[in-house]
């Protein structure tokens, strides 16, 4: 073929190897990517790409690994102003006494740097799309739009009157005006997110389901995340929370939900009938000794899974890498069986698992022709990733965020040697910062619990 007769691209991406993670796992190595605008134009061997396409652009990585970029499929991005507000507390003293109190004095300026905060180290660790259920849900939308990131968000939902939008029914409005002031961007959706069957009534779970089914959007809820949590729902209504949904109808495929620790065989059983997805937050789930979700037993029974960090006040991190090594060895060490989620299965929780559960499995989580280019190159010229027999064990045990070194969301470079592209660091840190001091006002700091004497 000659000069002339190549197809032009935007991008063309050379590693020592390629992770497609594709529908039959291809791996290249050497490999190469051709990126043509927001999409993937080809995968394959780099002098098969080379010879087909006239990049306007070249990046070689002679020693770097190109994959999939990551998915957080569950967190609250704001809450990275709360990183170490509250730590080793029960969930619901957590909740309660510190991170309610501390949300009542939030508006959409904490949020939309909280989130940008959060945005600069998701990118900065190879998680190119997030999922995100909080509070001024606008603001986390915008600051997504210029961050660049990739996103699905959703104004979190109670029977109680918030601090954004007031009374229940107003947050059933804000969310519909927030479907309707995003549909058709090419980055961020939003879904429909009441926060939990302890949080919300029967009546707003249905007119939550009702706003889903009205806009063909996901509904995402916390659910079944402790032993206490399904305890109360049985002596308040009869039922496991996930029995409680089944009742209602809101076990559909369209149903995401968050943690499900707390399960019986008949929750597993519905989850599995309904075609519902769980986002599994392990490290967030150990650090509230919330217990270990049946991961093992979802995926058994064909229940779709994928990962999630939750928020910083809770993990304290959101370091997908980590995520995926600890949810791997936390299914070995539950069952005593160590073939249990293997890596492979593991960074498909964090890739392809995300995609599905969040409906975003024809954009995302694989190197495709046709797919939208989101992706991550890692260093491997390390010594804590050398020698390299098994990729995928790899990037799921020895791998860390610190090591991505390059990263595309829509085509665009937001990520580049480490640094940050697509916006201004430095203004979000001294932010950030700034918002801090006032957080903690009001706010019952936990005593020191043991004495140095």
């Amino acid at each position: 073929m000659t000069q002339e007769a190549k197809e032009p691209v935007s991008l063309l991406l050379e590693g020592a190897w390629v992770l497609t993670q594709n529908d039959a796992r291809q791996i290249f190595s050497p490999g190469a990517v051709a990126i043509r605008g927001a999409e993937i134009a080809a995968v394959g061997p780099p002098a098969a790409l080379k010879a087909r396409y006239q990049p306007a652009q070249v990046r070689s990585y002679p020693l770097g690994l190109i994959m999939p970029g990551l998915i957080n499929a569950h967190t609250h991005a704001a809450m990275s102003l709360f990183r170490g507000l509250a730590d080793d507390l029960p969930l619901e003293e957590w909740l309660n006494n510190y991170i309610f109190p501390a949300e009542r004095g939030l508006n959409g300026e904490y949020v939309f740097w909280g989130t940008k905060l959060a945005v600069a180290e998701m990118l900065l660790s190879g998680t190119t799309t997030f999922c995100d259920m909080y509070l001024f849900a606008d603001a986390v939308a915008q600051a997504a739009a210029e961050t660049g990131i990739r996103a699905v968000v959703g104004e979190v939902l109670y029977d109680f009157p918030s601090p954004n939008y007031g009374p229940p029914d107003a947050g059933l409005r804000f969310s519909e005006n927030l479907v309707q002031v995003w549909e058709g961007h090419p980055r961020v959706q939003v879904a429909i997110q009441p926060h939990a069957v302890y949080t919300c009534s029967p009546d707003l779970l249905q007119k939550c389901q009702a706003l889903a089914d009205k806009y063909n959007t996901r509904l995402i809820i916390h659910l079944s995340e402790t032993p206490r949590e399904v305890a109360d729902c049985q002596a308040r209504y009869g039922v496991t929370p996930v029995a409680h949904l089944n009742r209602l109808g809101l076990l559909t495929p369209r149903l995401v939900a968050d943690h499900a620790v707390a399960l019986t065989e008949e929750d597993m059983d519905l989850l599995a009938a309904s075609g519902a997805g769980v986002a599994h937050c392990p490290e967030s789930n150990m650090k509230l000794a919330s217990g270990m979700a049946p991961v093992a037993e979802l995926l058994a029974r064909g229940v779709p899974v994928c990962l999630g960090t939750d928020g910083c006040a809770s993990n304290n991190n959101l370091d997908l890498f980590q995520e995926m090594d600890t949810a791997a060895k936390l299914q070995k060490v539950r069952y005593l069986d160590p073939t249990l989620l293997p890596a492979t299965a593991a960074l498909d929780l964090a890739t392809r698992g995300g995609a599905r559960v969040l409906g975003l499995e024809k954009e995302v989580g694989a190197l495709a022709p046709g797919m939208k280019a989101d992706l991550v190159v890692l260093d491997l010229d390390q010594p804590h990733l050398t020698p390299l027999y098994d990729p995928y064990s790899q990037l799921v045990y020895a791998a860390g965020g610190a090591d991505v070194q390059t990263v595309v969301v829509h085509g665009q470079v937001l990520v580049q040697d480490r640094r940050l592209l697509g916006f201004d660091l430095e203004e979000t840190l001294a932010r950030a910062r700034e918002l801090a001091q006032s957080i903690g006002a009001g706010i019952p700091h936990a005593k020191p619990r043991f004495s140095a004497a």
